[in-house]
C-alpha cells in the first residue's frame, strides 16, 4: 500500500497515466493541489519515488507516485485519465466498480475508441458512427459517472515540462466541471478556458493529429511553407466537416483546441504525429518508426478509423484517404502529397452538410 497524502485542507486529485502528457498534467495540478500520479507498472512507480523524476522530467514535490488504483479512486473526487486510446476503455472498465456519481473525470486522451461487432479483421469491416466513441462517451458507457470533461489545446508535453506559458480548454456540458478544471489547473503560466461542446473539443484533439502527420510529410520532403499553409487550411475544413458528421459545432474548431492545437502540432518537431510524417517522407517504414517511438502517435490509428467511417458513410475526406494509402497501402509519400496539392478544391470556405459537397 502506498502512503497516502496527508493534507487536511486540500483534497488530492489524481492523474491516471504517467506518460509524458500525464506527467505534465500532474505537475500542473500540483501547483494548486496534492496529486497522485498513477502508473500501472510497480517498477516505474518505484523509480519515480526514488529519483523524483520521470522520463527526464522533475516531479513536483506534491506528487505522490502510486500503482494503487483502489486507493486513488477512494481518496480523490476528481480524476484525470491520460492514457493512450488503445488502453482507455480497459482502464475505465477496471475502475468502474470503484466509481460513484460524485466523481468527476476530466480526460486528456486524444483518440477514438472502436467497438467491432465480430471477429472479422478491422480492414474488412464497415465502421458506422455508433461504433466510434470519443473518450467521454467511453466513460459514460462504462461507469455511473455523469460529470465528465475533456482537456484539449496546444499542450506539447515537452514545453509544459519546461515551464513555458501555455493554455488549455476544459470542455464539458456541465459548468461545474469546467469550473473545477479551471480551479485545479490555472496558474500564472497556464491559462484555462471553458467550452460546452465536449464532442467538438474532443474531435479537435483527435482529428488534428491526422493533419500533423501530413504536415510532417511536407516538411520531410522540403516542400516549403506555402504548401503547408495550403494543407493546414484544407485540413481545418476537413476536420470541421467530419466534426459536423459527429454532431460537433463548427465554432469548436476555431478556438484554442482547434486552430491553436492544430498549428502547434503541425509545426512542432516535438509532436509525435508530425515526427511520423516527417520520417515517412525521408524513407523510413511505418513499422520501424512506431517500433522506435516510446509513446503512441494517436494519428496513425485515427486515420484507420476515420477512413473506414467516412467510407461507410459515403463522405469524402481527401487528406485522410491519401494518408491511409501511405500508411497502409504503401503509396509513396510524394505521390500522396502531390495528389493533395492538385486536389480540385473549388471553394475556399463553405459549410455544407456533407464533405463531398465541399470537395
Amino acid at each position: 500500500m502506498d502512503s497516502k497524502i496527508s493534507n487536511n485542507d486540500i483534497q488530492p486529485v489524481a492523474v491516471l497515466g504517467a506518460g509524458s502528457f500525464g506527467t505534465a498534467v500532474a505537475n500542473l495540478l500540483a501547483v494548486n493541489s496534492p496529486v497522485y500520479l498513477y502508473a500501472r507498472k510497480p517498477e516505474v512507480v518505484e523509480e519515480m519515488k526514488s529519483s523524483r523524476e520521470h522520463n527526464g522530467v522533475r516531479l513536483h514535490e506534491r506528487i505522490t507516485p502510486t500503482n494503487d488504483l483502489q486507493m486513488v479512486v477512494e481518496q480523490c473526487t476528481t480524476l484525470f485519465p491520460v492514457v493512450p486510446s488503445s488502453g482507455f476503455r480497459d482502464l475505465i472498465h477496471k475502475i468502474a466498480p470503484m466509481l460513484h456519481p460524485y466523481h468527476v473525470l476530466i480526460h486528456g486522451t486524444k483518440g477514438l475508441d472502436v467497438q467491432l461487432e465480430s471477429d472479422i479483421p478491422f480492414e474488412e469491416q464497415r465502421i458506422t458512427k455508433k461504433q466510434v466513441k470519443t473518450m467521454s462517451e467511453v466513460i459514460r458507457d462504462e461507469t455511473v459517472v455523469v460529470r465528465v470533461g475533456a482537456l484539449a489545446g496546444p499542450n506539447l508535453a515537452t514545453e509544459l515540462a519546461q515551464g513555458y506559458p501555455a493554455a488549455t480548454v476544459v470542455a464539458s456540458p456541465f459548468n461545474e466541471v469546467i469550473q473545477e478544471g479551471i480551479r485545479l489547473l490555472k496558474n500564472d503560466k497556464f491559462q484555462v478556458y471553458g467550452n460546452r461542446d465536449i464532442i467538438g473539443i474532443e474531435l479537435c484533439g483527435v482529428l488534428k493529429n491526422i493533419i500533423a502527420i501530413a504536415s510532417g510529410g511536407i516538411a520531410g520532403m522540403g516542400m516549403g511553407e506555402n504548401s503547408r499553409g495550403l494543407l493546414v487550411s484544407r485540413g481545418m475544413m476537413e476536420m470541421m466537416h467530419i466534426g459536423k458528421f459527429f454532431g460537433a459545432e463548427p465554432e469548436a474548431f476555431m478556438g484554442l483546441a482547434g486552430i491553436g492545437d492544430m498549428v502547434t502540432t503541425c509545426y512542432s518537431t516535438y509532436s509525435r504525429n508530425f515526427t511520423v510524417g516527417n520520417r515517412l517522407a525521408k524513407g523510413e517504414s511505418l513499422q520501424d518508426i512506431l517500433n522506435d517511438m516510446e509513446e503512441v502517435a494517436e494519428g496513425v490509428n485515427t486515420i484507420k478509423i476515420v477512413k473506414k467511417l467516412t467510407e461507410s458513410a459515403g463522405l469524402r475526406a481527401p487528406i485522410t484517404e491519401n494518408l491511409y494509402r501511405v500508411l497502409f497501402e504503401n503509396q509513396p509519400v510524394n505521390e500522396a502529397i502531390d495528389t493533395l496539392m492538385k486536389y480540385p478544391f473549388n471553394i475556399d470556405v463553405s459549410m455544407p452538410d456533407r464533405i463531398s459537397e465541399a470537395t
